[in-house]
């Protein structure tokens, strides 16, 4: 899995002209396949979006940060309401059987190897 830093085809124009945040992302892979932890703070469950495509996976969020009525900040770290990241997936992941979960902050996304692409033990036969 690599990062893709160029915008791709499968954008439409407004996303192209909107900047946005890169979210810090963790890869671990094992045997069986490779899981993504992405650190989303401020994202609310229903304003992530998560893309699998055949070799592409995007996930972009909108920050919703509530400002209590008649205030305004007089400080702000987050200059951009929204992240977004994009991979290129390796053609030997499954994306078919991903699952993600998503939790105070943190999505956690598990993408298996396809079958073919798994170790697998064979068995020796004694003649």
């Amino acid at each position: 899995m690599s990062e893709n830093t160029n915008v791709t085809k499968k954008e439409n124009s407004a996303a192209r002209s909107e900047a946005a945040l890169l979210p810090p992302v963790d890869v671990v892979e094992d045997a069986s396949g490779i899981t993504l932890y992405a650190d989303l703070p401020g994202v609310p469950k229903d304003k992530l979006s998560l893309q699998l495509e055949a070799d592409s996976l995007t996930i972009e969020g909108e920050v919703a940060l509530d400002t209590p009525a008649g205030m305004e900040s007089g400080h702000a770290e987050v200059r951009l309401p929204r992240y977004r990241r994009v991979f290129t997936l390796s053609r030997e992941l499954d994306s078919e059987k991903a699952s993600a979960e998503f939790k105070q902050g943190v999505l956690k996304l598990r993408i298996p190897k396809a079958e073919h692409a798994q170790p697998r033990k064979i068995d020796i036969k004694v003649a």
